[in-house]
């Protein structure tokens, strides 16, 4: 029984070395640390006939580390009677030597709607240091959880391996855009105090030593704890751990230290294809991580296929000026990887073969494994699918992380939620609440080192790919119309967290109600960011609920996102044609002119004109001034929603086929949500440019008109147009329309109309319109008998949506005004609520004690009257009244 016991022991032993042994693959373990494990696990005896079969398999992934462990293992057994005491007095001084304290955060609990990520790294991506682990609690409400952090880390550089297999206590450095290079692998930490308190005996390895930054230990020292970002003893459950006054800047020296891959020295074994699609960053990047969780070289790789991009209609997937993102973006992702020690390959796919090219490149690699991160577009999933199925037949593994989204549009359900309120924000909220999803996990640091194969595939370079070609005139000059976006932009993965710090730090304490200012950077502008995957969403919610200020309209645009791409799942054609099927039979108007005077900012309309010569220019737009554009667009000019969704496609440095198609389907009436406003092209300036700055500096040929006025220039007095300069036809054009009332009236006659034609799409109870549901919406709603009448073609299936309440008014009087209408949804514009009611509060009393006044007058003219034909003498003055003064009394006189 002993013997049988001994062995289990030595098998326990071993396997516990073994995932020792791959922390030591990783950069968690150093050799010297590694084999004083083993001898203490294991014993004299035992060490000296099982350690080389154990670190066997070592030899072929990492041979240095291999020659390392052999050399060290020959010299420990060389060693006399003499030396083996020394070196049993060093072990048992390691035995008695006080643990480091353990590190106890609380778990951070992410809104329910958001997942997609790895619960624990130990799970789907193991072996792999994350900052923390999480769970998320079944039920917990976007609200509830809206209270509770997440990270309060900062991005920080890419820390070097230092000699002793532990990150430098070097603190990280704020993400800039000229990075400095990467420090030399010396630690800069002395050890002083390790070699006093542990005797170094000759022969015997280092034992592993724990550095702790001096950043850290003043925060461990410090009562005021972060309680989601400190490393030192476990708070007391019971109290609230207090937040730190500089969260930021004490977060650099806290938290566990970042993922480390495995040398990037050349090596034999089998590469990893991670194939780059809309994940250009190191920071929180699960693909990534999990390609060096293989413990194979990494050959990260970008594959350039603008056919497959498109869907099956007119989508515009990426325009010129998101393409030129994606050029400068994969250039600083090339720089990024370049001082890891890695490369980027780039190719140029034929037409409609990413498979072909990773089959290429698995061919010449010898790589066994293909990562990617999912992506949401029903065609390009349908791509990956075919790229699966080809892989897999090739005997080449495959394998999917989410990370686009916080939440997997396709496991969205609304079970236990219903359809009522399909298409908002609150409705998508719900589904997943009622519905949760993976866990969404902490955020992952970047790696310090990327293994490397033994040759690099060969690849095209970044130009060929073609992504910022400039048109030429006719003499050969080029017309470089990116200048202005290249001066207002940092491309790089550093100036996204560049952003997201400045926002949290100033912006974000505005948000909450000042968001649709034009003139005050009050947004966050990380829009580009998140769709080229350079700052992940995870990472950009964790950040937003640690700061101080956790607005919900700021967290709640993130479920924005993800309620966009539920939609294009759902419906695939969704960026060019109308849900609402009536709504495909409105009388637009063809004038291109209008078109072109919209595009370029010249319709007449100052703010309008500024929205628009800014979104050219910079290549983006606040959300109010997309929301101002588009209403005059559609409800102003009538042109077809399509035609504006083309052109933020072709302008727009954020250019998302979901979300644009989304926002202007609702803007255009046609989508599940019927947006119950419209902007007004002037009077939509008194909350977003109320004193003008905006409209002179991107109109400046109207900087010089008053501020009353310079919204509507065409009410200005011919005398005040001169000499601001602006003549119309000239320098600033006319308006292109001027009845705006009637052209939103002509607009609501057009939306009555084509309901009272096509009537079988509108609910007669409550005068919603109909949309047709897709199948999957009718399966989770019917269960498997719906499923089976909608493939049958036996049934249509209809849903009440959204409507305007403007348009159910109409309803029963198509030709009415819209002045008559009591649901006029066209918004005039305020600064502030508070601001009308100080204006109306003052108006009241300034007219009450004006009409005090004159009564009091009055009367004291009528008694003075009495008193002269009385001949009584005048009435001595009132107390309180106010006595002449000396001047005026020599006036007077």
């Amino acid at each position: 029984m002993n013997v049988k016991r001994t062995i289990a022991g030595a098998a326990d032993n071993i396997a516990s070395l073994s995932n020792t042994l791959q922390q030591l693959v990783l950069g968690g373990e150093d050799p010297g640390g590694f084999f004083g494990i083993c001898v203490s696990a294991m014993g004299h005896s035992e060490t000296l006939s099982v350690f080389p079969s154990l670190i066997q398999p070592l030899a072929s992934v990492d041979p240095s580390q291999h020659s390392t462990l052999i050399a060290i293992y020959v010299e420990y057994f060389s060693k006399d009677e003499e030396d083996e005491l020394e070196v049993a007095l060093a072990l048992s001084l390691l035995d008695v030597e006080p643990q480091q304290k353990p590190v106890c955060r609380p778990e951070p609990r992410p809104p329910v709607w958001q997942g997609g990520y790895p619960a624990k790294v130990g799970g789907s991506i193991p072996g792999v240091a994350t900052k923390s682990k999480t769970t998320t609690l079944p039920g917990l409400s976007y609200a509830q959880s809206a209270a509770t952090g997440g990270r309060g880390r900062r991005p920080s550089e890419n820390l070097p391996r230092t000699g002793s297999g532990v990150p430098s206590s070097t603190p990280p450095t704020h993400p800039s855009r000229d990075r400095a290079p990467l420090p030399t692998d010396t630690d800069t930490h002395s050890t002083t105090s390790q070699t006093t308190r542990h005797k170094h005996v000759p022969g015997l390895p280092a034992p592993p030593t724990f550095h702790q930054s001096d950043r850290r230990q003043d925060a461990v020292n410090d009562d005021a704890r972060d309680p989601l970002d400190t490393e030192g003893t476990c708070p007391d459950q019971s109290q609230k751990p207090k937040r730190s006054k500089n969260r930021r800047q004490r977060g650099k020296g806290c938290g566990q230290r970042a993922v480390v891959g495995l040398p990037h020295s050349p090596s034999a074994t089998p590469p990893v294809l991670l194939w780059l699609r809309r994940d250009l960053r190191l920071h929180d990047n699960p693909a990534l991580i999990g390609s060096l969780q293989a413990g194979a070289p990494v050959v990260p790789v970008f594959i350039w296929s603008p056919e497959e991009e498109e869907g099956p209609g007119v989508t515009m997937a990426t325009g010129g000026a998101c393409r030129y993102w994606l050029h400068q973006a994969l250039a600083c992702l090339q720089g990024a990887l370049g001082r890891l020690g890695s490369h980027l390959v780039l190719l140029k796919a034929a037409p409609g073969s990413s498979l072909g090219a990773l089959l290429g490149l698995a061919g010449e690699t010898g790589a066994r494994t293909v990562l990617a991160t999912a992506l949401y577009e029903p065609w390009l999933r349908e791509r990956d699918q075919r790229v699966e199925a080809g892989l897999r037949r090739a005997g080449v593994a495959w394998r999917m992380v989410h990370s686009y989204c916080l939440r997997d549009p396709y496991s969205v359900s609304t079970q236990g939620v219903g359809l009522r309120g399909l298409g908002s924000v609150s409705h998508f909220i719900s589904c997943c609440e009622q519905n949760p999803g993976p866990a969404l996990g902490p955020s992952l640091d970047p790696p310090v080192s990327m293994p490397t194969p033994s040759q690099w595939p060969p690849g095209d370079p970044l130009d060929a790919l073609g992504l910022a070609r400039m048109p030429r005139r006719k003499d050969g000059t080029v017309i470089d119309w990116a200048a202005n976006i290249r001066a207002s932009w940092d491309f790089s993965e550093q100036g996204a967290h560049a952003r997201l710090e400045a926002f949290l730090q100033d912006g974000v304490y505005r948000y909450e109600k000042e968001s649709g200012r034009a003139d005050s950077p009050n947004t966050s502008c990380l829009s580009p960011y998140l769709h080229w995957g350079q700052i992940s969403p995870r990472w950009l919610l964790w950040d937003a609920k640690s700061a101080r200020c956790r607005p919900q309209k700021f967290q709640r645009k993130l479920a924005w996102r993800d309620l966009a791409y539920w939609q294009l799942s759902l419906f695939p054609a969704l960026p060019w044609e109308s849900l609402r099927p009536a709504y495909k039979a409105l009388r637009w108007s063809s004038d291109r002119g209008h078109l072109k005077a919209w595009q370029r900012g010249r319709t007449g309309y100052p703010l309008v004109d500024a929205a628009m010569r800014q979104l050219w220019l910079t290549g983006w737009v606040n959300n109010y001034m997309r929301h101002v554009v588009a209403s005059f667009l559609i409800a102003y000019l009538h042109l077809p929603w399509q035609e504006g969704y083309l052109w933020f496609q072709d302008t727009l440095l954020d250019a998302d086929v979901a979300i644009d198609a989304m926002m202007w389907q609702n803007g255009g009436m046609c989508g599940l949500d019927h947006w119950n406003f419209v902007m007004h092209p002037v009077d939509a300036a008194l909350t977003c440019d109320p004193c003008g700055s905006y409209v002179r500096k991107w109109c400046p040929e109207l900087a010089a008109l008053p501020d009353d006025i310079i919204h509507k220039p065409w009410r200005c007095p011919a005398s005040i147009l001169r000499r601001a300069g602006v003549a119309f036809g000239h320098t600033y054009p006319e308006p292109i329309v001027t009845d705006l009332e009637a052209r939103r009236g002509q607009s609501l006659q057009d939306v009555a109309l084509v309901r009272s034609t096509l009537s079988e799409y509108v609910d007669e109870r409550s005068g919603c319109d109909l949309v047709p549901l897709p199948p999957r919406l009718v399966a989770e709603a019917l269960g498997s008998a719906g499923g089976d009448q909608l493939r049958t073609g036996t049934k249509q299936f209809l849903l009440p949506v959204i409507t305007r309440m403007e348009f159910k008014h109409r309803r029963g009087d198509p030709g009415a005004d819209a002045a008559s209408n009591p649901y006029d949804a066209v918004l005039k514009g305020y600064v502030s609520r508070k601001r009308d009611e100080t204006v109306a509060f003052l108006n009241q009393r300034d007219f009450s004690a004006s009409v005090m006044n004159e009564g009091a007058q009055r009367r004291e003219r009528l008694d003075s009257d009495m008193r002269i034909l009385e001949g009584l003498p005048r009435a001595p003055p009132g107390r309180g009244r106010a006595r002449p003064t000396p001047a005026a009394k020599g006036q007077s006189s």
